[in-house]
């Protein structure tokens, strides 16, 4: 593959047959779902040029008029807005600011109190790690979970966990916020593996790629009915090491993205993950033993479309 390739480019070329093969029994069922995108430089991001990319890509994945519209369809003034961020890699392979900031304020726009957005992480430390200050702001709280969980475990299929208070009891609506990148066990960290940082026992489903135990704790209705909303700061994306920083693996995408589909946006990562991959003559995650194989089965759960063949990219 060329090093000369655009970012479009990179978005569509992976391999569509290889990577819709898990999907392929159900492909005459196969729904579609969009994902909105929108450039950024990987240098000088401003606030303005923030808000700017990210009503975009809003715009892009859901087809509203504006903004503005897409966020009061999928929130009310009523709802409390736990914006949970990817914050484990600190500064390098964080959610930046200026974005989630560009969120909470079009939460503000939409008629929701500074009091009912709240920004958090699993820890203090991790929160400070990636430039995010606990305690109030302008336009939103910034909370860390700090073991604070429910006293009693749910279960879901193959998991058993105490979820965070935050996201069980004060959060009526989620919105994931991360990053693109892969992931040593899990294949890719992107959107749906955020979710694993609201329970308190995620050591134990790692194994066999965290499948089945991701795609079981998205279909937990604390998940499945609270998650809005799928935002990835795509501005600097990483191919390999991850979860950890690994800056010799990173590279500048250039994008934000957006989807209202609980896996689309994951089954986007993935498909631009594999083509920086291929393009550094690297072995695709599948060859390299840790295909996302949870994302198939959240999709034939009913979770959301998991198939990148059937994702619209819109924008960018």
């Amino acid at each position: 593959m060329s090093p000369q390739l655009t970012r479009r480019e990179l978005a569509q070329l992976a391999g569509v047959a290889a990577l819709a093969a898990p999907f392929s029994r159900h492909a005459h069922a196969a729904p579609r779902a969009r994902v909105g995108l929108a450039a950024l430089p990987a240098e000088g991001l401003t606030p303005a040029s923030a808000r700017a990319a990210l009503e975009k890509a809003l715009v892009g994945a859901t087809n509203a008029t504006s903004a503005a519209a897409a966020v009061r369809a999928l929130f009310k003034p009523t709802d409390t807005v736990g914006i949970k961020l990817n914050c484990l890699a600190g500064r390098g392979m964080s959610p930046r600011p200026e974005l989630v900031e560009a969120l909470a304020t079009l939460l503000g726009n939409a008629g929701l109190a500074r009091h009912r957005i709240i920004v958090f992480e699993r820890s203090t430390r991790e929160l400070r790690r990636a430039g995010f200050l606990p305690g109030d702001h302008d336009t939103y709280r910034c909370l860390a979970i700090d073991n604070d969980y429910d006293a009693e475990p749910s279960t879901s299929g193959s998991i058993g966990s105490c979820f965070a208070r935050l996201a069980s009891t004060t959060c009526t609506a989620l919105v994931s916020f991360g990053v693109v990148k892969d992931h040593d066990l899990a294949g890719i960290s992107a959107g749906a593996k955020n979710w694993y940082g609201i329970i308190h026992n995620p050591n134990k489903y790692h194994d066999s790629n965290c499948d089945p135990y991701l795609a079981d704790l998205l279909r937990h209705p604390l998940v499945r009915d609270k998650v809005r909303l799928t935002i990835l700061d795509g501005v600097t994306a990483q191919c390999h090491g991850g979860p950890a920083y690994r800056p010799d693996a990173t590279w500048p995408l250039g994008v934000v993205a957006a989807s209202t589909d609980l896996l689309a946006a994951d089954a986007w990562a993935w498909r631009v993950i594999d083509a920086e991959r291929t393009r550094r003559r690297l072995p695709t995650l599948a060859a390299a033993g840790r295909p996302p194989r949870w994302l198939a089965t959240a999709h034939q759960y009913g979770l959301g479309v998991g198939d990148p063949s059937q994702v619209e990219i819109v924008g960018a």
